[in-house]
């Protein structure tokens, strides 16, 4: 049996039981899902005030609809995050504190991928629902503007999942060399606040950082923790707030992709490291 088949196999088998243990309790389903969705709307509703009382976001170029392309956005991968990696690196300081990750490391199957994906939150998947309505609407007012529509570029268009991906990753590499700290402090309980901060950053164009008070958190968050890009390369590929486009945006693009190899290979470097350091709950 070829490994990549079979790793494949085992998450679609991971997907399955999580869609049946959710289904098994339908109304805290429906539940989290009309909770994410009522969360979603508020803060829609929140930047609807905002644009009532200013045309832009700083003077920045990111209109109504440019910046609700990078909301959509922002909603497309965190949701995305939230639904496959973060219960299981939530549960990751558990496992080394009931020592049920002696069982994961008997398994004849990487343990990275087996702690990362042997659960999924699919409530969370409401919000990337929300999140292509919104780009859609975004985008359909966009190029149907009549003061100066958006040109859509179909091969900007067809970059933007990929970006997706690439965004995901980023976000995943973070949250599991996080969670891997456990092995060392022993039992780390602080990935949701982290988690908060780092997309609190990362959910705002980098012209609102491009001022003298920012330029530190700009550099140190695309260049050290690379979370600026994981959001802002995506959405200007469909929301082009700089007309014609600047030539540090395709350098940006470029990085994205090296910030995602490095990210992973980074958060691999911790996990494997931490592993080292792990003491087998028997012994």
């Amino acid at each position: 049996m070829q490994p990549g088949p079979s790793y494949w196999r085992v998450f679609l088998t991971f997907a399955h039981n999580s869609l049946v243990r959710d289904m098994t309790f339908r109304a805290n389903f429906l539940i989290q899902c009309v909770s994410s969705v009522s969360w979603t709307l508020m803060n829609t509703g929140f930047y609807l005030i905002v644009f009532n009382h200013a045309k832009s976001i700083g003077n920045t170029g990111w209109e109504k609809w440019e910046f609700f392309v990078f909301l959509a956005t922002t909603w497309l991968i965190t949701s995305l995050v939230q639904t496959f990696f973060m219960p299981n690196a939530q549960e990751f300081s558990e496992l080394i504190r009931t020592g049920n990750l002696d069982f994961a490391l008997l398994k004849p199957i990487d343990t990275q991928f087996l702690v990362s994906l042997h659960k999924v939150d699919w409530a969370s998947l409401s919000n990337s629902a929300m999140g292509v309505i919104l780009l859609g609407i975004s985008l359909w007012k966009l190029t149907t503007r009549p003061d100066q529509p958006l040109q859509l570029d179909l091969v900007m268009a067809a970059l933007y999942p990929f970006y997706l991906v690439c965004g995901v990753l980023i976000f995943y590499s973070l949250m599991i060399a996080l969670a891997a700290t456990s092995i060392w402090l022993g039992r780390n309980q602080t990935l949701y606040n982290f988690w908060f901060y780092i997309t609190s950053i990362a959910r705002y164009p980098l012209e609102i950082y491009n001022r003298s008070w920012g330029v530190p958190i700009l550099g140190f968050f695309t260049f050290v923790v690379p979370v600026l890009v994981v959001i802002n390369v995506p959405a200007r590929l469909l929301a082009q707030p700089l007309t014609p486009r600047a030539p540090w945006e395709w350098w940006l693009s470029a990085y994205a992709i090296l910030a995602t190899v490095l990210s992973l290979a980074g958060s691999r470097w911790v996990f494997r490291r931490s592993l080292l350091s792990y003491r087998s709950a028997s012994s």
